[in-house]
């Protein structure tokens, strides 16, 4: 694929990820994830189902949107192409270091220390959520793998599902005929899942027998 192309082969769109190759970086990433996630549901408004919550995919990786703090706002990015934790102000101003091999206490350590430069103040509740055996943030030494490009191929599946799986409300709010449109999102995003996973279609779909 030549240098600023968009275009990808099936193969490239839905990359190989199995959980036994990357699950020490995914492991490590899922909590750094939760503290930039805590820090958000720390400033943000309450919405209904927590969406003040979630990050978001976008082309570069995952974000948080703005999240409001005094007179402005600023947010997170975890940059899975240039492999960067990037956190920007509505002033101008940035802080951003390097996604690399480091322990959760370590990105907790760099995170808050590059929040407090941007003059942004904030505590969160460091004790990981849903998570077995969870040790506070600050005292995770042992998880601390980062491999980019299992990193970088796990961004780019959730790239595909955002693609494939979520369906805007405002789409179904201005189609011609919603109901079409929502089973028709519906359908496609059953026959994505199936044939991606090789499913027998033809069992699953085959109309059930008459009752005796």
């Amino acid at each position: 694929m030549s240098p600023g192309s968009t275009s990808q082969t099936p193969e490239d769109a839905w990359p190989e990820l199995n959980w036994p190759d990357w699950q020490d970086t995914g492991d490590t990433l899922h909590r750094w994830i939760q503290i930039v996630g805590k820090v958000r549901m720390a400033l943000s408004p309450m919405v209904n189902h927590w969406w003040q919550v979630a990050l978001y995919v976008n082309s570069r990786g995952l974000t948080t949107s703005p999240i409001p703090y005094g007179a402005g706002s600023f947010d997170v990015t975890f940059d899975f192409i240039g492999h960067i934790l990037l956190i920007e102000t509505s002033n101008g101003a940035r802080e951003r270091f390097a996604l690399t091999a480091m322990s959760v206490a370590a990105f907790h350590s760099e995170f808050f220390a590059s929040l407090r430069r941007l003059g942004i103040d904030v505590h969160i509740w460091t004790m990981p959520s849903e998570i077995l055996d969870a040790v506070p943030f600050q005292e995770d030494y042992s998880h601390a793998s980062y491999d980019a490009a299992a990193a970088q191929r796990f961004w780019h599946v959730l790239v595909q599902c955002h693609r494939v799986f979520v369906l805007p409300y405002q789409a179904v709010r201005e189609a011609p005929d919603p109901a079409r449109a929502l089973m028709g999102f519906l359908q496609q995003t059953y026959a994505a899942a199936a044939d991606g996973a090789g499913w027998d279609r033809a069992a699953l779909e085959r109309a059930p027998s008459p009752a005796a």
